[in-house]
């Protein structure tokens, strides 16, 4: 039988376990403490704002993310940066690599390529190759591989913050245990989104609109939210920070319309509970993801206990698997490709993907 997107979801677990055993040694040491940028695109660029708050959170290092193709074009490029960073999970984005190549040939960076395939574009462009390491994943909607980036790029910070002395061994090793309890946690929350899933699946398959809404670290999930709900489910769908939700996009709001709360304690959850109250009261679909428990049956507890700047490397999970089950329930074939021309079509990939 073709893999699906459930088969990548049920091997997070032991991917990203892998990848944090092999920690040391597989993950580069960078010594630049000033700043970095981040090139990627679709689910990668999520992917780095996804990461991006624990790495700031461990040293001095400041991660700027940009998309390749507007950065080359349009923006001015700051001196002073001297580390680049590109992630594509295939290797073979033409927007990263043509950034990438251009940086490198107008500017003095080191750069390094982030990507599940050792003989691509990407990895023999890169000055240095730092292997997305997931084995195969042969379904275009990615999961696995978008999980393995965000933790990939999180241990690039703990080892830099290391190498820097910004942290010591002690802190290191604490680091390390946190993201192994989180990690092993994936399989509960597969378990609780399924019960979560069983309860509204009428509501979710009957919606002809979602919206999630969050803030801080919680914002990469959001992304990441709209971009596989858009490629599975093919309803509009969207992900937003709470205060641009705030300042006009609340107008959009009526009674069909599916809302997803990030539920994240910190500095803004009084205002995101506020706005969660008052939306209560123009649909009755409201839902929330928290990362703590809850009682609520229109919430999804992981029931986890990690730092805010950890969570998107968790909460993403019961929307991958959402995106899956509302799409098949709504007849969408997904094993069956389509576009499978696309990307060569118009010269957003050198060429196509290897898919089942």
């Amino acid at each position: 039988m073709k893999p699906t997107m459930m088969t990548y979801i049920h091997e997070e677990h032991a991917t990203l376990a892998q990848i944090l055993d092999n920690y040391p040694a597989a993950i580069p040491a960078i010594v630049d403490n000033s700043e970095w940028l981040l090139l990627a695109t679709g689910s990668s660029v999520n992917a780095a704002v996804s990461a991006k708050y624990y790495v700031e959170s461990l040293s001095d290092v400041r991660v700027s993310i940009a998309e390749p193709f507007h950065y080359e074009h349009f923006e001015k490029h700051n001196p002073a940066i001297r580390t680049v960073i590109a992630v594509s999970q295939s290797g073979e984005s033409t927007s990263t690599l043509h950034a990438l190549a251009t940086l490198k040939k107008q500017h003095p960076v080191k750069t390094y390529g982030v990507t599940s395939k050792p003989q691509s574009e990407l990895a023999k462009t890169a000055d240095a190759f730092v292997l997305l390491d997931i084995g195969e994943e042969r379904v275009g909607y990615v999961t696995k591989g978008y999980v393995a980036t965000i933790l990939t790029l999180m241990l690039m910070g703990l080892r830099h913050a290391r190498e820097v002395n910004a942290i010591d061994e002690a802190r290191e090793q604490q680091e390390l245990a946190m993201l192994r309890n989180a990690i092993n946690a994936i399989p509960a929350i597969i378990d609780t989104t399924e019960s979560f899933f069983s309860r509204w699946e009428q509501d979710l398959l009957s919606s002809p609109r979602f919206t999630s809404i969050g803030y801080g670290p919680a914002v990469g999930v959001c992304m990441e939210m709209a971009t596989k709900f858009t490629e599975t489910v093919r309803v509009p769908s969207q992900g937003i920070e709470m205060e641009v939700f705030m300042h006009g996009p609340y107008f959009e709001i009526n009674p069909e319309h599916r809302l997803f709360f990030l539920d994240v304690p910190s500095v803004a959850r009084e205002r995101l509970l506020l706005l969660r109250q008052y939306e209560q009261r123009h649909t009755q679909y409201v839902y929330t993801v928290t990362p703590g428990s809850s009682d609520d049956p229109h919430t999804l507890a992981l029931n986890v206990d990690v730092p805010e700047t950890v969570v998107p490397l968790l909460m993403i999970v019961p929307f991958q698997i959402l995106a899956h089950h509302i799409a098949e329930g709504k007849g969408n074939n997904l094993p069956q490709r389509i576009f499978t021309d696309f990307g060569v079509a118009v010269k957003s990939k050198t060429k196509p993907g290897d898919y089942a």
